[in-house]
């Protein structure tokens, strides 16, 4: 019964349409970069991720199930991860930014501070804090020299470590039983983990994160953090949400709106006292990682991290993807103003919906970051469309991981909204007459197993 519940959530007779033209549209996707892109791993990649894809389809259409589904992810993560990463990190080659991680490693390493004074080329700009630099010190402690050490030493591999263990340590953390939490409830987790498992080898697998994973990896650490933040808090742990938050926040400054959501998350699940232990322990760490550096080179910090990202540096930045704020930004002072007041109304909006609205669960929490990110990303006076991948892992693994209200042992997928609307999870309070919803597969047996067991 398991194993069939999960082939219906990954795929089922109706399903046997989607998969091959989903893998269908991540080839042409792939495709397209050798022929428009003037990016060098961008066309490695895509020529790699392409014929991946390609042959994701092809055995998603004509394999019998359950395999139409697991060897195609196999097939997509072998072309668009495993064998571009490979090859791109034992040749050398690497966007900018991991050359910028790099260095900054190098110069945190050598000098304390990841910036140098007088930069004079983009290239030599790290428009990241200081937590960002300890993702370099690899390469300056191996070199160069063999495969290990570029292997080993390649930002980019850390990067994904980083990402790949905290998506694995918040689904750990999650499925973790609180004492007096259901036995029945615990015995379920397995076939969570199931589901958990194939969406996040799918997420890996397409473009979304396939691609930045293997040539550059640099926004990746930053979303993993992110969502194992807010796994922590639903768990209740407000020390260690706040210790996450502190490590991604001084990885880069659009980390910094975490911290408010996952306190609201919190704050009102689990009292204010909680909510204020998350916030201080986030404030303080991030002060703790950033301001020897910030000291250290206070000049030089503002210039690279502050007024370069943003279009107000002495260098123009390389993110100039044609997004609105970008756009506003190239009309000039005005419409560089105009783009920041739309950034602080959205941000504002955001911030009030906290306030009225908090989040009561993993779902309800991803997505107010994800819309605030998307906000900022969009209206930000520089920025690129990668950006947009984090919002879009928030919103994936929240669905995924199986982590409802705060403190509850275990829960399914909805999320505050649909709870009000009559649809309960498992750590919701149940009456024991209410009827559990149909259709909704291993999670709808689990809430009435659980409902059942509490009336």
């Amino acid at each position: 019964m398991a194993s069939r519940t999960r082939e219906q959530q990954v795929g089922g007779p109706g399903a046997s349409w989607w998969w091959p033209v989903g893998w269908l549209l991540a080839a042409g996707w792939a495709a397209a970069f050798p022929l428009v892109s003037d990016v060098g791993t961008h066309r490695v990649w895509g020529v790699c991720a392409a014929f991946g894809y390609t042959a994701a389809a092809v055995a998603a259409r004509v394999l019998p199930r359950p395999r139409a589904v697991r060897v195609p992810v196999v097939l997509a993560l072998a072309g668009a991860v495993v064998l571009p990463l490979l090859l791109l990190v034992l040749t050398g080659q690497a966007q900018s930014e991991v050359d910028v991680i790099e260095r900054s490693g190098r110069l945190l390493y050598a000098t304390g501070t990841p910036y140098l004074d007088a930069p004079r080329r983009v290239e030599e700009y790290t428009p990241y804090l200081p937590g960002m630099a300890l993702l370099g010190i690899p390469r300056a402690l191996l070199g160069e020299h063999g495969w290990a050490a570029r292997y080993f030493g390649d930002a980019r591999v850390w990067c994904a470590a980083v990402f790949l263990s905290c998506l694995v340590a918040s689904r750990a953390v999650v499925r973790r039983r609180r004492p007096g939490g259901s036995a029945h409830l615990r015995s379920h987790v397995p076939d969570g983990d199931g589901r958990f498992a194939a969406v996040t080898a799918v997420l890996i697998a397409s473009p979304v994160v396939a691609l930045p994973l293997c040539v550059s990896g640099v926004d990746l650490p930053l979303a993993g953090l992110c969502v194992l933040a807010v796994a922590f808090a639903v768990r209740g742990r407000p020390v260690a949400a706040g210790l996450v938050l502190a490590a991604a926040c001084s990885l880069k400054w659009t980390a910094w709106p975490a911290i408010p959501v996952v306190v609201a998350l919190l704050g009102c699940a689990s009292g204010a006292r909680h909510g204020l232990r998350c916030a201080g322990t986030a404030v303080a760490g991030t002060a703790l990682l950033v301001l020897p550096s910030a000291l250290l080179s206070p000049g030089p910090m503002v210039e690279q991290v502050l007024a370069f990202p943003t279009g107000r540096g002495e260098l123009a930045t390389p993110a100039t993807s044609p997004l609105p704020g970008r756009l506003l930004a190239e009309q000039g002072a005005t419409g560089w103003a105009v783009a920041v007041t739309l950034l602080l109304c959205g941000a504002s909006a955001v911030g009030l919906s906290l306030v009225l609205r908090p989040p009561r669960d993993a779902v309800g929490a991803a997505d107010r970051l994800a819309v605030g990110l998307s906000i900022a990303f969009l209206l930000a006076p520089a920025g690129r469309f990668g950006y947009l991948a984090l919002p879009v892992l928030l919103v994936v693994w929240a669905r995924s991981v199986g982590a409802g209200s705060v403190g509850a042992p275990w829960s399914g997928t909805g999320s505050a909204d649909a709870r009000s609307s009559g649809t309960r999870s498992v750590g919701a309070p149940s009456s024991g007459t209410e009827p559990a919803p149909q259709d909704r597969g291993a999670d709808a047996q689990l809430a009435t197993a659980g409902a059942g067991r509490r009336s």
